[in-house]
């Protein structure tokens, strides 16, 4: 009876999901010394369910570049995340939906630092682009809008 009742439980357990218990989604934070909202965007992606480690350098327009981040596409900071790029200040949502859909890209960008993104102040105005980009030297492409 004792046994019955403990494998029950166990499968009744292993039945439900347990959203609380969603893997960690680790990435890699290259940013500017000087810039604080790069490190409240990272608090936002942890309090979302990744892991951030924030490594300072003073090259980042060179690490973005080697990246495959189109110049003028550029945003605060870059940020490596399971086999993708996303530069700047891209919601969450959108970080996630690349790391779903899995499209052939190396990654997704916002530009500069809009009001209003994560890790920014203030309030949104408009409408932001996401792009997507290649390595391979085609134009970058509109990923999302928000």
């Amino acid at each position: 009876m004792k046994l019955t009742y403990s494998l029950a439980a166990f499968a009744v357990a292993i039945a439900i999901p347990m959203p609380a218990l969603a893997a960690t989604i680790n990435a890699v934070m290259y940013k500017n010394p000087q810039c604080s909202c790069c490190e409240t965007y990272a608090a936002y992606l942890e309090q979302n369910g990744f892991k951030v480690d924030i490594k300072p350098v003073n090259n980042l327009s060179q690490i973005s570049s080697d990246a495959g981040v189109p110049a003028d596409l550029e945003g605060c900071h870059t940020l490596m995340v399971d086999g993708y790029v996303v530069d700047g200040l891209v919601p969450v949502d959108v970080v996630k939906k690349l790391l779903t859909e899995r499209p052939a890209v190396t990654g997704i960008t916002l530009a500069g630092m809009p009001t209003g993104a994560p890790g920014m102040g203030g309030e949104k105005a408009g409408t932001w682009t996401i792009y997507a980009f290649t390595k391979d030297g085609k134009a970058p492409t509109v990923y999302v809008t928000e």
